[in-house]
């Protein structure tokens, strides 16, 4: 196996291991064990238990800003594509569920990790906000609230969808949840600036993305 196939390899693995088990009860023999390697390979790869955990969280990371921007210029006035942005990241999700739930959710339990946690959480509100922004609640604290909770909203539908979902009916989820999403924004513009403003596409359809 390549080097760059083998690191992936054990970035998955360590994901699933991480996951089921947290940072401190997991050891790199669990993680080889789950790759199916020796724990000498995973040392070749990565220095210690923590540089692992660190290099699957900036996968995930990394993985969805690079989906979200080739998406973000290039979002539909309706949700007939099945949403490309919700779309983009239940793709990242898909391509390592694990590896997601650690970023989004296990990683800010970790004393060791809750800050790159509340990083990427601080630039996925702020994305938010410069998307949506103009059509949420003006005044604070609704306008803090509100761009953090479409944040909420679009990671915790792809979490659930995860769970309870079928990989087969992935199309239907993206499109229901996005319209969910618009839906959300659209109701905020109304109660903010009358019912007759137009809310922008981008807006309506925008995504939360981490600090790239």
């Amino acid at each position: 196996m390549r080097r760059a196939e083998r690191r992936t390899s054990l970035l998955q693995a360590a994901a699933s291991a991480f996951a089921r088990g947290g940072f401190q009860a997991t050891s790199m023999d669990d993680v080889a064990a789950e790759a199916g390697v020796t724990r000498l390979i995973v040392y070749r790869h990565f220095d210690s238990k923590e540089e692992l955990y660190r290099a699957v969280l900036e996968q995930v990371s990394g993985h969805l800003v690079e989906a979200l921007d080739q998406q973000s210029g290039l979002l539909p006035a309706d949700t007939g594509t099945g949403g490309r942005v919700v779309g983009a990241m239940l793709a990242v999700a898909r391509r390592n569920p694990d590896g997601f739930r650690l970023l989004w959710v296990h990683a800010r339990r970790e004393p060791a990790f809750a800050a790159y946690a509340a990083e990427i959480r601080r630039g996925a509100v702020a994305f938010a906000e410069e998307l949506a922004g103009p059509n949420a609640p003006g005044a604070e604290p609704l306008h803090r609230w509100s761009v953090d909770f479409m944040v909420t909203a679009a990671v915790e539908s792809v979490l659930g969808w995860l769970e309870h979902g079928d990989a087969a009916h992935d199309d239907d989820f993206v499109a229901l949840a996005t319209e969910g999403l618009r839906g959300m924004i659209v109701a905020w513009a109304g109660a903010g600036a009358g019912a007759g403003d137009q809310v922008t596409t981008a807006a309506a359809g925008a995504p939360p993305r981490p600090a790239g």
